[in-house]
């Protein structure tokens, strides 16, 4: 199966110059846990809930004058949307993300979930195997 049968097609993105507040926002309105950053259809990062959590709210950053480019992962690891699904889970797995941007020739085409490929029979060891890896902790748990 091709991460284009699988991905979410219509895909919410922000601008780096678009405020923390405007990110979050979206994600709830959307009920997404991260946003693209693109410039024009290219992505440049992405912007996560826990982006949100870690580098503004607990810095005490004003949500509502930050940009979304202070926080956002450069550069993020993405998918081509004739990748193999499981060389997408795979990737998830190794960099331990629960979502990559479908890009084809630079430009934004989709978004692929952890939840996209749990909601697939076939897929479901997959996605546990894949949930497993993200799940252990990067560092030691003080």
């Amino acid at each position: 199966m091709k991460v284009k049968e699988l991905m979410t097609k219509d895909v919410a993105t922000l601008n780096a110059d678009d405020s923390v507040e405007q990110a979050a926002k979206i994600m709830k309105e959307y009920n997404i846990g991260s946003v693209p950053v693109c410039e024009g259809e290219n992505v440049i990062g992405i912007i996560t809930d826990r982006d949100i959590a870690l580098r503004s709210v607990a810095e005490g950053e004003n949500v509502k004058n930050q940009k979304v480019r202070e926080i956002m992962s450069s550069n993020p690891v993405v998918a081509n949307p004739d990748m193999d699904i499981d060389d997408a889970a795979r990737i998830m797995s190794e960099r331990q993300i629960r979502r990559l941007p479908v890009v084809d020739n630079k430009n934004i085409v989709g978004i692929v979930s952890l939840g996209d490929l749990a909601v697939e029979p076939q897929l479901q060891d997959d996605a546990e195997g894949a949930l497993k890896d993200i799940s252990e902790p990067s560092s030691p748990i003080m």
